[in-house]
């Protein structure tokens, strides 16, 4: 295993280190993803590709509200390590998972039932109703899969071995993939597939991540008697991971609105935002990735007292998000027609010229979210996750509002300048208050110079 020790040594390549196997990671699953959309969309049809679309906002609102837990428990984990007490991050590996497990099967249960009421809430067209309540309830059954091994994976990370998930995701998502041209596109088989071998790959990375931990790894092995829920690890647990389980609800949330929006636009438009989001999410992914490096670097050394070295791991932090809009805004502006004809046949030239006009604005936009993410993964690895849920819900509330309001005039198109009035009001919560928190903790100008 691959862990970095983050309280010694140059932030920058402690960064890059750890970030470039979770955007890999990353850009592997959006691949994936993209993949699959493209497979739906061309092999069962425009219907089944809006009704992947439609289901996706629900999903994410589950997954990403229950691995909200394992991110506020991966902070806690990488203190411990940071301070080098295992034993303390072994009853907290033990915590997460077990209350977590607990949750997520409830959770998934009661999804399943609800999902009839769900899609009619969001007004889904009819000819797409059906196809989407099969996925949705399909992918329901993985969500404990998907809870076990972002848990699993959030131990990993706390040490800074952020490859070894890499691998076993790229394992279970190159099966995935495989099955899916093969019964989809080949065989024919039909939307119940593309939702089942989610399941299979959710499983499968799960499964490999617990089989090598418990045979490799004797320092994260859980003993007899660390085994069991450690009640007031939970409650620290449930502090930190509750407010994030909410703030990582929030964006799905916002994006439920949006989607009924959408909805009403009819199956072109729908087909077309479900393309984009995919590309969207190359964007927001990787500066995700480097964002939770940020995390695990300032809680490392938090927990290890080395205060000095944080300012400066920050801005190397920010660097590096800078850096990565650069390069995914070119690709997307320079590409965005080629792009949008990867998920529609070539006689969808609607779905093509909104997603294009929609893809060419946000290629500059996405500037804003590479610094609103950084600036969550400092405070969070500060333990001060107040201020990520606030920052969160100003910009995905004003982000849904002026959708509403703009998308009847501008259709689609409008999405993109909601998106970007929610984080230019995310930014101008964020950074003033950012001064605050460092001058009443005398960091502003305590931190020593440490070379990138």
């Amino acid at each position: 295993m691959a862990t970095i020790d983050m309280t010694e040594g140059r932030p920058t390549p402690h960064l890059v280190n750890y970030a470039v196997p979770l955007v890999l990671t990353n850009v592997f699953q959006l691949s994936y993803n993209a993949l699959d959309a493209i497979i739906v969309g061309r092999f069962i049809g425009k219907e089944a590709l809006a009704a992947t679309g439609m289901a996706s906002p629900i999903m994410n609102l589950l997954i990403l509200g229950i691995s909200g837990l394992t991110m506020g428990a991966g902070v806690l984990m990488s203190e411990y390590y940071g301070a080098k007490n295992l034993s303390r991050l072994r009853r907290e590996m033990s915590t997460t998972i077990i209350s977590g497990l607990i949750v997520s099967v409830a959770v998934a249960a009661l999804g399943f039932a609800l999902t009839v009421p769900l899609l009619r809430v969001l007004n889904v067209p009819a000819e797409a109703f059906a196809m989407t309540r099969t996925y949705l309830r399909i992918t329901f059954l993985g969500v404990p899969f998907t809870y076990c091994y972002n848990a699993l994976a959030a131990a990993l990370k706390s040490a800074g071995d952020s490859k070894t998930p890499l691998v076993f995701l790229s394992i279970a998502l190159t099966v995935n993939g495989l099955l899916d041209f093969v019964c989809i596109g080949f065989l024919g088989f039909g939307i119940d597939w593309a939702a089942t071998t989610d399941v299979i790959a959710q499983a499968l990375a799960m499964t490999m991540t617990a089989v090598f931990m418990a045979w490799r790894m004797p320092d994260f092995r859980i003993r007899r008697d660390e085994f069991g829920i450690d009640l007031a690890l939970l409650r620290t647990t449930w502090e930190y991971g509750s407010v994030t389980a909410l703030q990582q609800s929030i964006q799905p949330i916002a994006k439920l609105l949006i989607q009924g929006a959408v909805n009403s636009l009819g199956v072109d438009v729908i087909a077309a935002f479900n393309a984009v989001t995919r590309v969207d999410d190359f964007a927001f992914t990787p500066q995700q990735s480097i964002s939770h490096g940020i995390t695990t670097y300032v809680a490392q050394n938090r927990g290890a007292g080395r205060t000095d070295r944080i300012r400066p791991g920050f801005r190397a932090g920010l660097r590096l998000e800078f850096f990565y809009w650069i390069l995914i805004g070119l690709v997307v502006l320079l590409l965005h027609r080629p792009i949008m004809h990867l998920f529609v046949t070539a006689d969808q030239t609607r779905v093509v010229d909104l997603g294009s006009q929609y893809l060419t604005t946000m290629a500059l936009f996405y500037i804003f979210p590479s610094f609103t993410n950084g600036i969550q993964g400092f405070f969070r690895g500060m333990g001060n996750m107040s201020v990520t849920l606030v920052s969160t819900f100003i910009q995905a509330s004003l982000r849904a509002v002026f959708t509403w309001v703009l998308i009847g005039s501008l259709g689609m198109y409008g999405i993109s300048f909601a998106c970007a009035i929610g984080w230019s009001a995310m930014l101008l919560f964020e950074v003033p208050y950012y001064v605050m928190y460092m001058r009443k903790r005398g960091m502003l100008g305590a931190s020593r110079s440490l070379s990138s």
